[in-house]
């Protein structure tokens, strides 16, 4: 009987200090949320009204002046980082790391590794090298951020602690002698990135200590080299996360070799008893596992992009690709088509070739590192010099619809044949070299339809009327067609049967259609249109200029070539970079009056006329007494009323849930995104706020 009675007293001990684990898990989200939106909130205007005044515009300021703003903004951009590194700390100890596995390029990551990293190794005259050293260029399976994040941090304390000489960081296979110490590693193919320098070396009692927070090689006040002591931690806790190690081999005075040993994948069972794992699927799993060449290959890695010289009577396209076996096939067939090429591995270095280079098309992949296919995409479209540039999806996803809403010619899921890709390529020849856009109007009522094509007459656009759904169907069977503009209120053939017909066939699938009716449309209706509609718009006073901004947008994806120079026109139609922003109306509800100056400052300077709430309560009541307002800047952390509930009662309010709500939070929790657009937020940005992406986004949705 007293066994029984231990075991049910052990047991109510487990029990109570399992509900006391996660009692404190809990408490330290909240405290991570709350912390980050703490320090990030007074972080934002520091940085956005310190930018201000480095850009002087009004020209008021001295030399000097600028130098002091210069230098508080970099001053803030510094504690940005101190603060991001906490919580990076925090969200370790708290078990809120979130591993994604995905395919990583060795050869692109340190090529955008030099590109970070060779211009602060030029500024202190040390060498910097970048060399793979198996028999081929190989990928490896783990989570590219952490792993990236590791190799910054190495690398950077290579660089600081190195005065002559060179900083090395090299790939390949694990050296003889060095002794693995994970057991769960002993049995592996394993790989190791290797940084070495030839810095002040670290002292043998010191090697231990220097991977402990806060902890540094000299930690007296007289110091020469700054930093907090948290890189190593960080790194350290990620490498385990990830399954992998980091051995230090150093001498005083002769230089130090950090070493990141990593598995071929990461075992998604032992890889961390405190990170969650996703593995998105990838159709180039195993592309690295095919036999390797007898050569070694070795290269060294420099930043500049690509020296293009325009060739006369040849096309010029981009790829943006991470694959880059792929990209390499690509590049062989558009080739053969007559294409002048450059390629991309990740979104970023795409929308610099883009804008730079300004290609007559683009093949995009969605699964990129960094930003994904579908905010490059968004990117292109909000910029006036990229926006008619036609873009072709490739993805190893069936989220064709998600491509086709934001403006894509063209979608192939992977594996793609060499039958679809020569499709492809004839589809991107055909929209090239089309000087005429071709315009689609269904719409039964006569007076109504000839009133459409008023408004949307312009030159080089041919525009066909048609009064039912089977003789537009038949149309577009026979034409080619680059926007359709739809009644979903048609008498024979309905217009949700039309769209639904479009939007199976795979030759007119892609085609943009633009919803314009008086129909008072159910829920239902509306969510059914929504899944196939590029665009609803209700007839109503302000909807003929929606329209004819809509249409603009979707008929000149593609642009007239200029025969001087080949670069993308802007017909007159269309506005330019801000003249879309000026003299909307912005509502920005935010408790912070510093955020809201800053903001206010940053949006007036663009010609946006802006109004503050300081709730969500004050928010919704200048919404209802303002019925100009064209978008909501929503604040997530107030008081009274918070952004989730706010976002919620807009969208609930029939008067109000069209208007565009771009949600701005400090807090730094993985599911907050998910949580902003599950309210009603049309986007999400993190603060501190980038200014530049903020504008961008706002001439994506005010365009609207």
């Amino acid at each position: 009987m007293r066994k029984n009675d231990e075991l049910e007293l052990m047991q109510e001990e487990v029990t109570r200090k399992a509900n006391d684990l996660e009692i404190t898990s809990k408490y330290k989200s909240e405290f991570l949320a709350n912390m980050s939106h703490e320090l990030r909130t007074p972080l934002n205007s520091i940085l956005v009204l310190s930018q201000l005044l480095v850009e002087n515009k009004a020209q008021t300021l001295s030399a000097k002046q600028i130098e002091f703003a210069r230098t508080i903004n970099s001053s803030g951009s510094d504690l940005l980082s101190l603060i991001n590194d906490i919580l990076d700390l925090s969200k370790v100890e708290s078990g809120k790391i979130e591993l994604v596995i995905e395919r990583m390029d060795i050869a692109d990551t340190f090529n955008m590794l030099s590109s970070i990293f060779l211009p602060m190794a030029t500024e202190k005259s040390i060498g910097l090298e970048f060399i793979i050293d198996t028999k081929k260029p190989i990928a490896i399976h783990s989570d590219a951020k952490r792993l990236g994040q590791i190799m910054k941090n190495l690398i950077s304390n290579a660089i600081k602690f190195t005065d002559h000489g060179k900083v090395t960081c090299r790939f390949g296979n694990i050296p003889a002698d060095v002794k693995i110490k994970r057991n769960d590693l002993k049995n592996k193919k394993l790989f190791c990135f290797t940084i070495e320098d030839t810095g002040i070396g670290i002292p043998p009692e010191k090697q231990q200590l220097i991977f402990e927070a806060f902890q540094q090689v000299d930690g007296t006040t007289s110091r020469k080299y700054g930093g907090t002591g948290l890189g190593l931690t960080i790194s350290r806790s990620f490498a385990e996360i990830i399954g992998g190690e980091i051995q230090l081999f150093s001498k005083p005075g002769i230089g130090s070799k950090f070493m990141l040993i990593v598995g071929e994948s990461v075992d998604t069972v032992k890889a961390s008893s405190t990170g969650d794992i996703s593995v998105p699927h990838s159709d180039t799993a195993n592309s690295n596992a095919e036999k390797t060449n007898e050569k070694p290959f070795a290269t060294t890695f420099v930043s500049n992009g690509p020296v293009l010289i325009k060739k006369e009577g040849l096309n010029t396209l981009l790829i943006i690709e991470d694959d880059n076996n792929f990209s390499s096939v690509l590049e062989s067939l558009a080739t053969e088509k007559g294409f002048q090429c450059i390629i991309a591995h990740d979104g970023e270095t795409g929308l610099h070739y883009a804008d730079y280079y300004k290609p007559d098309a683009i093949i995009l992949d969605v699964g990129l590192p960094g930003i994904d296919g579908f905010e490059v995409m968004r990117r292109l479209k909000s910029n006036p010099d990229t926006a008619r540039v036609p873009v072709h999806f490739i993805t190893a996803n069936d989220n064709q619809l998600d491509a086709l809403k934001l403006g894509a010619i063209g979608f192939l899921t992977k594996p793609v044949s060499l039958e679809k890709l020569s499709q492809s390529f004839k589809r991107i020849e055909d929209i090239i070299s089309r000087q005429v856009k071709r315009l689609l109007i269904v719409e039964d009522d006569a007076a109504m339809s000839h009133s459409i094509k008023e408004l949307t007459t312009a030159d080089g656009v041919e525009i066909k009327e048609v009064a039912d759904g089977s003789e537009a169907y038949a149309y577009l069977l026979g034409e080619i067609v680059d926007c359709i503009i739809l009644d979903v209120g048609l008498k024979m053939m309905s217009g949700f049967e039309l769209l639904e017909k479009i939007r199976t066939n795979e030759k007119l699938k892609q085609i943009p259609v633009i919803i314009y009716t008086g129909k008072d449309l159910s829920r239902e209706e509306e969510e059914k249109l929504k899944r196939y509609a590029d665009s609803i718009i209700i007839k109503g006073v302000k909807s003929p200029e929606r329209l004819v901004a809509e249409t603009t947008l979707f008929l000149h994806q593609v642009a007239h070539k200029s025969e001087a120079n080949h670069r993308q026109q802007m017909p007159d139609s269309l506005p330019d970079k801000d003249s879309v922003l000026k003299g909307k109306k912005i509502l920005i509800v935010d408790d912070d009056m510093r955020n809201v100056f800053a903001l206010s400052s940053v949006l007036e300077e663009k010609g946006l006329v802006v109004m503050a709430g300081r709730n969500g309560i004050d928010g919704l009541e200048k919404l209802g007494k303002n019925d100009d307002i064209s978008l909501v800047l929503m604040d997530i952390m107030m008081p009274e009323m918070d952004g989730y509930e706010a976002m919620r009662q807009i969208r609930s309010n029939k008067d109000l849930k069209h208007i565009p709500i771009i949600a701005l939070t400090a807090k730094a929790m993985k599911d907050d995104r998910e949580k902003c657009i599950a309210a009603g937020a049309n986007d999400y940005l993190v603060k501190p706020v980038d200014t530049a992406k903020l504008i961008s986004l706002l001439r994506v949705w005010l365009y609207k």
